[in-house]
């Protein structure tokens, strides 16, 4: 998999090539990363890439000349990839949509900042719009990075077993059962005995039970808890 990042921050996806399942993905080639920034792309001295906004109002806005100068950089090298603009007004990331994504070989993901992007860039160039959540971030580069490391759990060997994927959560449909490890006893709790004894009927049984449990006392907490 290919991805370029239309970010005004690319440091920030340093963090992606540190230790763990997504950096090993990535430095053994199973996928890519470069950024392309808008500034790289201002004519100005000063590399302005943002200006007040039409109408009056608070914080600026992203100018459409070097977002649609990155984008068509990025579309130079990543020809199959469709524009991916991180926004609160895009579909709901979840685990179908993480899966599906990662079925496409390359993707542009564009990164927002200040009080938004020129509407035209939208208009023009951004082929579908996806949210991770009801609240605001800085910026989109946290959102990238989420959906990143959500779209390459689903490359083939990433994980190193097949098992791994479909054991997850949401991939089971529903929350996970409390998981324990040795020891038997911390500070007075004990594992639940049906793990302790081998029966791989009652241990499932015990998994399916408790996330049942786990998912109707989630669905039944108020918002914001």
């Amino acid at each position: 998999m290919r991805i370029g990042i239309v970010t005004l921050f690319p440091q920030m996806f340093a963090v992606l090539d540190s230790d763990g399942v997504i950096g090993r993905a990535r430095s053994a080639g199973k996928w890519s990363l470069d950024c392309y920034n808008p500034r790289s792309y201002t004519s100005d001295v000063h590399h302005t890439v943002d200006d007040q906004p039409y109408g009056g109002g608070p914080g600026m806005v992203l100018k459409p000349e070097p977002l649609a100068a990155a984008i068509d950089a990025a579309r130079a090298n990543l020809g199959a990839a469709r524009v991916t603009f991180l926004s609160p007004s895009g579909r709901r990331l979840d685990d179908s949509l993480a899966r599906a994504l990662a079925g496409e070989g390359e993707h542009i993901f564009l990164c927002g900042r200040y009080q938004g992007i020129d509407e035209r860039i939208v208009a023009s160039r951004v082929d579908r719009q996806v949210s991770v959540g009801d609240f605001v971030v800085s910026g989109g580069e946290l959102p990238a990075m989420l959906l990143i490391d959500a779209m390459v759990r689903f490359l083939p060997g990433v994980l190193g077993s097949e098992e791994s994927l479909a054991a997850e959560s949401f991939a089971a449909g529903s929350l996970a059962a409390p998981c324990y490890t040795r020891p038997a006893v911390f500070e007075g709790m004990e594992v639940p005995e049906q793990l302790r004894g081998g029966d791989h009927r009652q241990i499932s049984d015990w998994r399916r039970q408790a996330a049942a449990r786990r998912q109707k006392e989630g669905s039944a907490k108020p918002d914001g808890i």
